[in-house]
């Protein structure tokens, strides 16, 4: 089965690494047809076991080899076709759409983060098939009060996000 692993935390904060050892750790660790999308530790495999199997032989894997705690999302293709097609917003060039990739629940925690914080204008958030997307205006992803959310160090094992972008890069490379 196709399979992204989404990591969280790379390439931020001095947790560098580079896709193509990322990808040999994966290899390593038996997956097969592996592939990076970005630098921003999206990663394409196959194998026969089940996600949650995977979760756990990769958080190993790469929290052993680059010795960090790596806290990554195993998702299919078809929960990745979820993603890109629940999409709540309209493409607009002025505005960032994030869909976030967590454990289950965690959209319910997200909403309810969103709504207590202030916002700028036409930044919005909606849950749609329980994921949860946020539109943002450009260059204020990092500024905005949800932003800064985001990096609660109390969350950091619950979610990562990618621009709703990165879901057509990864399923065109799937």
């Amino acid at each position: 089965m196709k399979y992204c692993a989404f990591l969280r935390g790379v390439n931020v904060k001095g947790t560098n690494m580079k896709m193509a050892e990322v990808c040999q750790v994966f290899r390593d660790a038996g997956m097969n047809d592996v592939v990076s999308i970005l630098a921003s530790g999206n990663i394409i495999f196959s194998s026969d076991k089940k996600s949650d199997e995977l979760k756990k032989i990769l958080e190993k894997a790469m929290s052993e080899h680059f010795s960090y705690e790596a806290f990554l999302f195993i998702k299919s293709q078809k929960e990745i076709e979820n993603f890109w097609n629940g999409n709540p917003f309209e493409k607009n060039d002025d505005l960032h759409a994030y869909t976030f990739v967590g454990n289950q629940g965690v959209e319910k925690v997200l909403l309810k983060e969103f709504e207590n914080a202030s916002k700028t204008e036409n930044e919005d958030a909606k849950i749609v098939n329980n994921i949860f997307y946020w539109q943002v205006p450009k260059g204020n992803t990092l500024d905005s009060t949800f932003g800064k959310i985001l990096g609660k160090k109390s969350l950091k094992d619950q979610f990562t996000s990618r621009n709703i972008n990165t879901f057509e890069k990864i399923l065109k490379k799937i």
